[in-house]
């Protein structure tokens, strides 16, 4: 078997979709499964507000990428990518949820089974309020979040159907560098 296929892929959208922008990854997740470029290998999970009930859905995965939001002060909409140590090294409570990806990271690092590439796609929210739609500036960053997403996919499940949009990888979003220089949203 070669290398490439026992490496396992996993998207997995956090958020609670009644609380506005916090159901962005959620959001995205739902473009996502509709989107050809997305290959059949990659699983695609909505864990919502799961916790620490994820740790069984991330286990044996080699690859994770994360969609949620996340807020670090910026501006609403602002989309940020935070990779591997970076995101190790986050403390617990670390986005909108009561129980961080950092918590479920290091339950996982404990049972040793954590992922060997990790990346988390965040928008930073407008609000996480009560209400079942995403916020305007939230809204309208759902593409570039979505376009995002499939350039990292790209990158580990490499396929000529893969394509992140017509030009590339999204514009602004230095998938190598530290998490505030993979900012792009609204100025």
């Amino acid at each position: 078997m070669n290398q490439e296929a026992e490496l396992r892929t996993l998207v997995l959208a956090l958020g609670n979709p009644i609380r506005s922008d916090d159901g962005v990854g959620v959001a995205a997740l739902r473009c996502l499964e509709a989107d050809r470029r997305v290959p059949g290998s990659v699983d695609l999970v909505e864990g919502g507000t799961k916790g620490l009930e994820l740790v069984s859905y991330i286990s044996g995965i080699s690859r994770l990428l994360v969609l949620d939001a996340v807020d670090v002060g910026a501006v609403a909409g602002t989309i940020l990518c935070i990779r591997d140590e970076e995101l190790r090294s986050l403390p617990g409570n670390g986005n909108v949820h009561d129980l961080a990806l950092a918590d479920i990271l290091n339950a996982l690092r404990l049972l040793g089974q954590e992922p060997q590439e990790i990346v988390l796609l965040g928008i930073q929210p407008a609000t996480t309020e009560l209400g079942t739609s995403l916020s305007k500036k939230v809204e309208s960053s759902l593409p570039l979040l979505v376009e995002a997403a499939i350039a990292q996919i790209s990158l580990w499940v490499p396929r000529e159907t893969v394509q992140p949009g017509d030009a590339g990888e999204p514009v602004g979003i230095d998938f190598a560098g530290a998490a505030m220089k993979g900012r792009l949203g609204p100025e």
